[in-house]
């Protein structure tokens, strides 16, 4: 085992994304109960990152996932397509009543003091159903696949999902891909799987073959157990983040990055906004950005977006973390949960650029 992140020069894909497919239904400004329109955004973790390295960062990405040949499913892979995403599917038939079905997210946009809603509708999602033996692996990493990419919502659908997700990552290492995995914890999902002890169980199992992690410090606590520190003065404070990776290392000897956004919630739409990350022993901190957020769904996904891209092409820790930071900014500034940005609009706040207008 290598003692630091060696990424493959070339393959066909730049990234695999394995995960669940989603519609987020988000009525903007106005609470559900009194909405009488919605828009609708197709989202889903690992998706996100797949779509954000392609369409802003013009790289070369894919997704393993479940489709549905009914016309939400159709509505999707437009969508998919539409990033320059390539999809690999597991198709399943609607029996035009009951599903399966792409999984429905509702949540709406609030404005200052009113904290977001968000519940969802999993009932029989095609994404749960996935099993291994569902994906050709040997055919899909054959033609070369740098990087392969994971998070903890798919692995928390379903015992079978969470297989999946062991049995892509083993097929990745044997292909020479880096592995990263985002714990992304999400109590509401884990409740019905078995909860926190179960969460545990089949996180810890996924990281032992992890290289990259991205989690903030309560993914790291509830995800993988592993204590807090009592270090920090406040939520934009990285010392608690930092004082952890040591326990992550010790534990999961494969893992050579460890990365996380920063977050302090003044209002609804103002946030203080900051990254870190702990790279083959090294630590860096990007600086705080006081956030004006119009849609803050995405914006954790387009921080790993940006800082595997900046790992991806060969730069500096330090500026990968910032083109993380800068990117994951950017997109909570837009409607939806996957980006609008330019890599040039990227680049230019990563290096200290403002909101002054571009002429």
């Amino acid at each position: 085992m290598e003692d630091r992140l060696v990424i493959p020069e070339r393959g066909a894909l730049d990234l695999l994304a394995l995960g669940g497919m989603a519609i987020r239904l988000d009525p903007g400004v106005v609470p559900f109960r009194r909405a009488r329109e919605v828009a609708i955004h197709v989202s889903g973790g690992e998706y996100n990152v797949a779509a954000n390295l392609a369409d802003c960062f013009g790289l070369r990405t894919g997704i393993a996932t479940a489709m549905v040949d009914y016309p939400i499913g159709d509505l999707v892979d437009e969508r998919i397509r539409s990033m320059r995403v390539t999809p690999f599917y597991r198709r399943f038939a609607h029996d035009g009543v009951r599903g399966p079905n792409i999984a429905t997210v509702y949540s709406d946009r609030p404005v200052g003091v009113r904290a977001p809603v968000v519940f969802y509708n999993r009932a029989d999602e095609a994404a749960a159903r996935l099993a291994p033996g569902d994906f050709d692996w040997a055919t899909i990493f054959g033609g070369g696949v740098r990087w392969f990419h994971a998070g903890g919502i798919f692995a928390a659908l379903s015992p079978s999902s969470a297989d999946l997700v062991v049995e892509a990552m083993t097929a990745a290492h044997l292909a020479g891909a880096v592995v990263s995995f985002d714990l992304n914890y999400r109590g509401k999902i884990w409740e019905a799987q078995g909860g926190l002890a179960q969460a545990q169980v089949v996180m810890r199992r996924i990281v032992e073959q992890v290289d990259v992690l991205v989690g903030n410090e309560e993914d790291l606590q509830k995800g993988l157990g592993i204590p807090g520190s009592e270090a920090a003065t406040s939520s934009m404070d990285p010392s608690a983040f930092l004082g952890m990776i040591s326990q992550v290392v010790a534990r999961y000897p494969r893992v050579k990055v460890v990365a996380t956004t920063l977050r302090e919630v003044h209002s609804t739409s103002r946030h203080s906004w900051g990254a870190v990350a702990w790279v083959n022993g090294a630590s860096y901190v990007a600086p705080t950005m006081e956030l004006d957020v119009y849609d803050r769904v995405g914006g954790g996904d387009g921080f790993a977006a940006g800082f595997f891209y900046g790992l991806l092409t060969g730069v500096e820790p330090n500026e990968a973390l910032r083109l993380g930071w800068a990117h994951g900014a950017l997109v909570a500034t837009y409607p939806g949960d996957t980006t609008m940005a330019t890599l040039g609009q990227v680049q230019a706040l990563a290096q200290g650029g403002s909101a002054r207008i571009q002429r």
